[in-house]
């Protein structure tokens, strides 16, 4: 759903000549600037490595719900294949700048009781520790547009019910379109 909104956000914006997506499955849309790469294995990307090159910025929007799943699996999905992705990319792209959607509660400490937070701020710590520059956003609350839908049933059911209440609830709350740009983000890049 995250990802569906970024891609939405590039190709609504003029000033992005390309995109390419690394999905599983072709995606359901069309566009001259859209460029697209079925790759199975997210933990490996050595058989597409070449195809990565001449990139600007990653929006890694991959992600799943932690619920039921063990920390292995999600630690898989949401850790390893962040790190992959990302040092792929920064082996032919140095000046990248890798954007990665992770959530707000994630806690970089690792002293959280919550799995999914521990995972999410490892995840950031380790990618803020790679020589590349990478911002980290951590959203508290997404509002599906433009017909994305979460893969989740039970995310599915409260989007239902908070779309209707969101209009009045989400007023002290600002609602925000994602930055058009890496330059137009609100947070700073790692060190390095």
């Amino acid at each position: 759903m995250v990802g569906h909104g970024a891609l939405r956000a590039c190709l609504l914006d003029d000033t992005v000549t390309e995109v390419l997506a690394v999905v599983r499955r072709p995606l359901p849309l069309e566009d001259p600037r859209l460029r697209q790469i079925l790759h199975s294995d997210f933990t490996d990307y050595s058989a597409v490595q070449d195809q990565l090159a001449g990139l600007d910025a990653c929006f890694f929007c991959l992600g799943v719900s932690a619920v039921g799943r063990s920390e292995e699996e999600y630690t898989r999905v949401t850790h390893d294949y962040a790190l992959a992705a990302a040092r792929a990319l920064a082996a032919v792209n140095p000046a990248l700048t890798f954007v990665y959607v992770s959530g707000e509660g994630t806690d970089s400490t690792g002293t959280s009781r919550l799995m999914w937070a521990r995972i999410k701020g490892r995840t950031e710590n380790d990618l803020l520790a790679l020589p590349m520059n990478a911002y980290m956003f951590r959203p508290g609350y997404i509002q599906p547009v433009g017909g994305a839908v979460s893969r989740t049933p039970l995310y599915r059911t409260l989007y239902r019910v908070t779309a209707v209440l969101y209009p009045s609830c989400g007023a002290p709350f600002p609602a925000t379109s994602p930055p058009r740009t890496p330059s137009d983000a609100p947070c700073s890049p790692s060190p390095g």
